[in-house]
């Protein structure tokens, strides 16, 4: 028997049900690209706001490429269990999730659903390549956005169903609407702010100026390891519920969200239930990014190479370790003098060391370009340029080329960019004799 609200009353005792009726509540929000890790982070935020003062902020579920995710949820009228994993297990089922649509096969759903004016909310989780960027800037040459121009109103991108989306709900009634990132990039509400306007202003240059006068993208950070599903983490909640969940999520205790203080309309009662408002969303973003998101990549390259098969596995390696703490102290905190690392890391090595969570390496590892593009690279480059040591940073950049060669010219540009190539000393320090790189431009 599936998990339903036909069924919610069945659930065993041990897990937590909604402390109110799914079935009343109305949509507020629509969520692009909805993952394990919003599953398991922003909308448990959102069940809790809503238990702590009501509202309609159910959210529209998107999936961006495959309906697998949206299929499942549909059958299970939206509800799914979220598995805590700690020294004791916790579950719950939560209900803001309200819709499920996949982008490829309604995308006139998924329009319709960003331009109703009873949604004040889109928010995102793509992961860092779905945003189509060569830098800062919107790449026009990429083959989804280019799809989008040559076929706006069947999107294919994240951005360009933004685009679309805002577009309709501006020739419609031209709601204000706030839109958030939640994805790991530096500067994401800046950047993505930046792809929509320069995809709309292809559209139409009056679209990209109403989207910047009316629609907030304020920036973001968010926190919570949430490992892959497994067979053995469904079968667990299963057990639990005595219900069958197809679209069940595990994550850790420990959540953060950070979001900046700059709406442009109504939001849930986020701030009552552990969410931080705030002007300045960049010193918590660097945390994240340069010290738990750097020792991960570090972790899963370094790890993969000594057989290991999860986070916790090379943690407890003595000398990957050591190795981590070296790099944390030496070569990233002294590139963010402002912050307190040390504090930060020591919470970090607590989280990774948690003998509940499976957080698979090959996992961390997908994507290595783009995230240490992000994590690694602006203090490798920051710390060649001050004289200060970038050993142990170029040794995770090594591993990751381990296992995607220097032929790979796209991701070696990624981390390595021109500006470095066009500085022999800065090269030279930068690049020891152990790293065998090659300039793109004579490969």
């Amino acid at each position: 028997m599936r998990l339903s609200h036909s069924t919610l009353e069945r659930i065993g005792p041990g897990v937590r049900r909604p402390a109110f009726d799914p079935t009343r509540l109305r949509n507020g929000q629509v969520h692009l690209g909805v993952g394990a890790f919003h599953r398991g982070h922003a909308s448990v935020f959102t069940d809790d706001a809503i238990e702590a003062e009501g509202g309609d902020w159910g959210v529209v579920g998107v999936s961006m490429r495959k309906p697998d995710v949206a299929d499942a949820l549909v059958a299970q009228d939206g509800l799914y269990t979220v598995e805590t994993l700690d020294a004791v297990r916790r579950y719950r089922v939560v209900g803001s999730l309200r819709r499920a649509l996949t982008l490829p096969l309604q995308p006139d759903g998924v329009m319709a659903a960003i331009a109703d004016p009873g949604h004040a909310l889109v928010t995102l989780t793509i992961t860092e390549k779905g945003y189509c960027l060569d830098g800062d800037a919107l790449d026009l040459e990429h083959p989804d956005i280019r799809a989008d121009l040559a076929d706006p109103d069947r999107p294919t991108s994240a951005i360009g169903a933004l685009v679309a989306g805002l577009a309709a709900r501006r020739g419609a009634h031209g709601s204000p609407m706030t839109v958030i990132s939640c994805d790991n990039l530096m500067d994401n509400g800046r950047r993505l702010l930046g792809a929509v306007l320069a995809l709309a202003d292809r559209r139409d240059p009056d679209l990209a100026r109403w989207i910047e006068a009316e629609i907030a993208f304020p920036d973001t950070m968010v926190d919570c390891i949430v490992p892959a599903s497994t067979p053995a983490s469904r079968a667990r909640v299963d057990a639990v519920l005595g219900l069958t969940d197809a679209a069940s999520v595990q994550r850790e205790p420990f959540a953060e969200w950070v979001i900046e203080d700059g709406f442009n309309g109504p939001r849930p009662a986020w701030h009552k239930v552990g969410v931080t408002f705030t002007r300045d969303v960049a010193g918590a973003r660097q945390l994240k990014l340069h010290v738990l998101n750097a020792a991960h990549s570090a972790l899963a390259y370094l790890g993969l190479q000594r057989g290991f098969d999860f986070v916790r596995q090379a943690a407890a390696d003595p000398e990957l370790a050591h190795g981590l703490d070296a790099m944390i102290a030496e070569e990233i905190a002294p590139a963010l003098p402002s912050l307190s690392v040390a504090d930060y890391y020591a919470r970090t090595k607590e989280r990774f060391a948690n003998p509940a969570i499976d957080h698979r390496l090959d996992q961390i590892a997908e994507d290595g370009a783009f995230k240490l593009s992000q994590r690694l690279y602006p203090i490798i480059l920051a710390n060649a340029r001050a004289g200060r040591p970038t050993a142990r940073m170029l040794a995770v950049v090594q591993a990751f080329l381990t296992r995607c060669p220097p032929a790979d010219l796209a991701a070696l540009q990624a981390l390595f960019p021109a500006e470095l190539w066009a500085d022999p000393a800065l090269r030279s320090r930068l690049i020891p004799s152990t790293l065998t790189l090659q300039d793109p431009s004579h490969a």
